[in-house]
């Protein structure tokens, strides 16, 4: 017997394989097939490494306990290694034949190779003469040389497997579950050998693949699970073929079908619809089912596809009794078992009404919930519902009605029915409304102011709501009983009123509320509101006419407007001097003994958590005694080159006021200081409606032995004078506060005068 050998040309090298590294399987002797009885050794060719590295062998998906890199091989299978963690080879067939007569191939060549065909016989065979053939066409006599060379090798030197033949053994195309099945698959002319495998709509049957030479079969024992199409392929290594499909059908015997009834209850109620149901869990379609009642047929149906069938009617007295069904497909009848039937007659729409001593109902009034339903098989049980909780339930043994009372609470508003039920069977009533009033109760009564404090100017909303009662509700709201308006909460829940709070909203506040049964009124809750400071008034006192050291200041702050407590704090040059708090609407005060350092600008604050409010500025000059007016001077003239600017300023209003000394009248009021107190200087600052800033300047009219040492207040334009520069005097309207005439002096001592009375900034 001669065994076909399978040359495989693989394409040209260059540029055709991956990069990933893997073993390669090299064969001694490197032919294919071998005879039965011989040995092949295969090499597994690793990578170089400064270690050794463990070789892994397997057949198929089996490995091997083989650990070296040579494996010496003498049965048929799939053999492929790995070295160390490397990549799994690609793998080698190799089969041994009992074949008398092979013809060998190398494993593979690459195109263009020179190959040489050896024709071998087993030991001990005699042979005339040997011919080599592909595709079935003869190529050459060998000869006494057995071995045939192709120069140069192509795709075209391979020779592939033909389209495999799938048969059926027996051979019916429908079989009965149970009986074995033999599925052959073989391949007329391919090169051997072959692998053989069958498949399932698409699934490959377990422990199916095969190599052979003469096909392959496999054989199993049928289920219905087995029905289905099926086909093989071939394979020799150069290119899968499919068979053509072919369809089995698998024919299972019916088994006892099983009757059931929809819905399953053994007593139903006339007039509903009944429906049988009957199912053979197994069996081949199609299907003949029969529905019998007693022993009268009511149905008959067959089914090609699916799962059982049904028969549906309307129930009266009449189909009380025994049913059952039967099952046929041919292999015999089957028949179920049998199921009773009882129909009675159910209850009708049952009819609610409640029987109350008043109308409407009110909270604590004893009502009667009464249900009945006109027909109906007994004993019938009644059911009371409320927003579909269930009250309670009473059972009419003999027909009729039934009743069930309670006290009312103000969550008994809402909607009543009942039911009705015999045997299963339940009939609901229609929905009654049942609206219980509920008088009010006390109503809670909240302030809410629009910041955290009730200030004047902020929004305050008044709320009033009474947590039971039903509405229409009526609120009123009050301030000290004058009623400040009323509101109407339609829907239950509350109400609110809103008003911009000034000081005279202070005092006692409550509500009231009316839903025609009861009339409720708030406990009284008191509003204080609170008033922020106004903007404070800093006066300085002295009790000579001209501020020096040794003397003492009394400064004073007083804010006009503002709730107690006030904070009230004293500044000088920006820094804080002293703070004092008050629960009295006249302000803070406190004296200052003065230094030298004394002189400059002072302010004051007020706060009384609302937030604070500073006052203008007021400059105080203070002199040092007549005899260390030279040494005033010396540290004064530092301070005058520093505002040169200023006292040039003063220089220009000293030429004009000399001009103008002369024209005005010794009885003008500006120049008269008989409306001062002489024997006290005061320095302040007052409201920006009325702002007055003090002014200190001295003057020399044309008469140059008298100086003139005023203090005037201007009315100021901008309500900010604390941050703008005194202004220079005008004759229209400056009240004197403070004037002294004093004996002109020296020249040196006029420079020293001079520098001691320019004005302060």
């Amino acid at each position: 017997m001669l065994l076909w050998a399978t040359l495989l040309v693989l394409a040209s090298a260059s540029g055709q394989f991956a990069t990933t590294p893997k073993p390669v399987i090299s064969l001694h002797p490197p032919w294919t097939p071998v005879f039965q009885g011989d040995t092949v050794s295969l090499t597994c060719n690793g990578f170089r490494s400064s270690s050794p590295k463990k070789t892994q062998w397997y057949n198929g998906q089996s490995p091997l306990t083989e650990t070296r890199n040579t494996l010496d091989v003498y049965q048929s299978g799939k053999y492929s290694c790995r070295v160390g963690t490397s990549l799994l080879s690609d793998p080698v067939h190799l089969d041994f034949t009992k074949a008398t007569l092979i013809l060998q191939t190398p494993l593979s060549v690459f195109e263009g190779d020179s190959v040489n065909l050896r024709c071998l016989a087993r030991a001990g065979t005699e042979l005339e003469n040997m011919e080599i053939y592909k595709n079935g066409e003869l190529l050459a006599l060998l000869g006494e040389n057995n071995d045939f060379n192709i120069r140069r090798a192509s795709l075209e030197n391979s020779v592939p497997v033909s389209q495999p033949i799938l048969t059926f053994h027996p051979a019916e195309a429908r079989t009965v579950e149970g009986s074995v099945l033999t599925l052959h698959c073989e391949d007329p002319r391919g090169s051997l050998p072959i692998l053989y495998q069958f498949y399932r709509e698409k699934l490959l049957l377990p422990r199916s693949s095969t190599r052979s030479d003469t096909g392959a079969s496999y054989r199993f024992s049928l289920t219905e699970a087995h029905s289905g199409n099926y086909y093989c392929t071939a394979d020799n290594g150069f290119g899968s073929k499919r068979s053509n499909t072919v369809s089995l059908s698998v024919t299972v015997p019916v088994s006892q079908p099983i009757l059931t009834f929809y819905p399953a209850e053994a007593q139903t109620i006339e007039g509903s619809v009944l429906t049988l149901h009957c199912e053979a869990h197994r069996g081949s379609l199609p299907i003949l089912y029969q529905f019998y009642l007693e022993t009268s047929l009511l149905d008959r149906s067959t089914v090609h596809s699916g799962v059982g069938t049904s028969y549906r009617f309307s129930l009266t007295e009449a189909h009380s009794g025994n049913y059952y069904c039967t099952a046929d497909n041919g292999f015999g009848s089957k028949r179920s078992n049998t199921m009773s039937l009882s129909v009675i007659v159910p209850v009708s729409l049952p009819l609610i009404i409640f029987k109350v001593p008043r109308v409407p109902a009110v909270v604590g009034d004893m009502i009667e919930l009464q249900c009945e339903a006109q027909r109906g098989s007994p004993p019938i049980v009644y059911h009371f519902f409320h927003e579909d909780v269930m009250l309670g339930s009473r059972q009419s043994p003999s027909g009729g009605g039934a009743s069930f009372k309670f006290l009312l609470t103000e969550e008994h508003s809402g909607n009543y029915l009942c039911e009705a039920s015999n045997v299963g069977k339940t009939q609901r009533s229609k929905t009654v409304v049942l609206n219980v009033k509920v008088p009010v109760s006390r109503p809670a009564f909240t302030l809410r102011a629009s910041g955290s404090q009730a200030v004047v100017g902020n929004v305050m909303q008044l709320h009033c709501e009474a947590l039971r009662g039903s509405p229409p509700i009526l609120y009123r709201f009050y301030h000290e009983d004058v009623m400040l308006g009323n509101s109407s909460a339609s829907f239950g829940g509350g109400t609110s009123f809103n008003f911009t709070l000034t000081v005279e909203h202070s005092g006692n506040y409550s509500c009231e509320a009316d839903n025609d049964l009861e009339v409720q009124r708030s406990e009284t809750v008191t509003l204080k509101v609170t008033v922020p400071v106004s903007r404070p008034v800093l006066t300085l006192r002295v009790s000579k006419a001209q501020a020096m050291v040794g003397d003492v200041v009394e400064l004073h702050c007083e804010a006009l407007r503002g709730s107690p407590p006030i904070l009230y704090r004293f500044y000088h040059e920006n820094v804080v001097l002293r703070n004092d708090s008050t629960f009295s609407a006249k302000g803070v005060s406190f004296n200052l003994s003065l230094t030298a350092q004394h002189s400059g600008n002072y302010s004051c604050e007020a706060d009384n958590g609302l937030g604070a409010q500073k006052s203008e500025l007021v400059t105080l000059f203070i002199t040092g005694p007549t005899e260390n007016r030279s040494a005033v001077a010396t540290g004064v003239t530092g301070a005058l080159l520093s505002i040169l600017g200023l006292a040039a300023g003063a220089l220009l209003f000293y030429f004009w006021f000399s001009r103008k000394a002369g024209e005005r009248s010794a009885s003008d009021f500006s120049r008269n200081p008989s409306d001062l107190n002489p024997q006290e200087t005061t320095y302040q600052n007052v409201p920006g409606w009325i702002e007055l800033q003090p002014v200190y300047i001295n003057v020399n009219p044309r008469e140059r032995d008298v100086v003139y040492s005023e203090v005037r207040r201007n009315k100021g334009e901008n309500k900010y004078a604390a941050a703008s520069r005194p202004k220079i005097l005008t004759n229209e309207g400056s009240p004197v506060i403070y004037s002294q005439v004093k004996v002109a002096c020296t020249p040196a001592s006029r420079v020293q005068q001079s520098a001691t009375s320019d004005p302060h900034r």
